[in-house]
């Protein structure tokens, strides 16, 4: 009873639109290289199952009605893409000009850890994913109520292929760039860009009214 013929294009479309994490995954593969961005992937997708298992149990429509729990989560999102934006500002300001290539170099401090939280958090913390896995995925669903789990269930797990899908192709090109060798004051650019438009989402995420949607 699943119309797949509808779901199929529409969780492409929506999934190859350059959001937060799709952004974060290219950035990734510029800077730290395949395989560091693919982990990333994964920590998005661990965040979606969390969201999609919440409407699959029912609470994803609960919460994507009240009107308090999606503007705390919705200033938190605004807090961290801000902050993610300033760490590339700051990151941007710091690269030295002798540095002959900045490019796969792999995350210092705690290795993978922050790059993983990222992704993770990135993707847990904007509304407007929860706000899409309670409203897109019931769309292709039929038959039976009782069907209807199980049916989001198998959307979900479909969407989550079509994220990887994507997600593998932002990575490639990002992963395309940053193995020809990008120069310091290249990376310096890269990183003042992804500082302006991670700025720029946080402000776009500030001034929607998601309790709308």
């Amino acid at each position: 009873m699943i119309n797949w013929a509808g779901f199929i294009p529409a969780a492409f479309l929506v999934s190859l639109i350059p959001g937060a994490n799709q952004l974060l995954g290219l950035n990734n593969a510029v800077r730290h290289g395949l395989t560091y961005a693919l982990a990333g992937i994964f920590a998005r997708l661990v965040a979606f199952v969390i969201l999609i298992g919440l409407v699959v149990a029912g609470l994803g429509a609960v919460l994507a009605t009240s009107a308090a729990w999606l503007t705390a989560v919705k200033w938190v999102g605004v807090v961290y893409l801000a902050w993610i934006g300033i760490s590339c500002l700051r990151r941007a300001r710091r690269t030295s000009a002798a540095s002959a290539h900045a490019a796969h170099a792999a995350p210092t401090k705690n290795g993978l850890r922050p790059l993983l939280l990222n992704e993770f958090l990135v993707a847990l913390s904007n509304p407007k994913a929860l706000l899409l896995f309670a409203a897109l995925l019931p769309q292709f669903t039929g038959g039976s109520q009782a069907d209807a789990g199980v049916q989001i269930a198998v959307l979900g797990a479909a969407y989550l292929a079509v994220e990887l899908i994507v997600g593998l192709g932002y990575i490639a090109v990002g992963n395309g760039i940053g193995a020809t060798g990008i120069p310091a004051a290249t990376m310096r650019k890269v990183d003042l860009g992804s500082g302006v438009i991670f700025l720029g989402l946080a402000a776009l995420l500030a001034a929607d009214d998601v309790t709308a949607h």
